[in-house]
C-alpha cells in the first residue's frame, strides 16, 4: 500500500496489509501517517475539515488520532493542485 506524507510531500510504500496504524511513521521524515492531513476525507472547506460527517473532532489535524473512518492518500494530487493555484494566483497579482 502506499501513503503520501503531507508532512515531506513523498510516498510510503508500507509493509501493512491495507491497514495504517497509528503508530505507523513516515519512513522519511518520521511523522505521523495516521493523520487527518494524509487521509482521503481531509477537506479544509468542510465542517470539521473532514468529509465525513460521522467522523468524531480531531483538534489537531497533524498528530496520530484513532480515526475510524481513515482512508490514505496515496498521492499529493491535492497539494500538488493547491500549490499550483496559490503560484499562479501570486503570478496573477505580481507588481511588474
Amino acid at each position: 500500500m502506499k501513503v503520501f506524507c503531507f508532512h515531506c510531500k513523498k510516498t510510503n510504500e508500507s509493509n501493512l496489509s491495507g491497514q495504517i496504524g497509528r503508530r505507523d511513521e513516515c519512513s522519511f521524515c518520521k511523522s505521523d501517517l495516521h493523520v487527518c492531513k494524509n487521509c482521503q476525507m481531509y477537506d479544509p472547506k468542510s465542517y470539521n475539515e473532514c468529509k465525513e460527517p460521522s467522523a468524531d473532532v480531531v483538534k489537531e489535524k497533524e498528530r496520530a488520532n484513532f480515526c475510524d473512518f481513515f482512508k490514505a492518500q496515496e498521492s499529493g494530487d491535492k497539494v500538488d493542485m493547491k500549490a499550483k493555484q496559490l503560484s499562479a494566483a501570486e503570478a496573477l497579482f505580481k507588481k511588474s
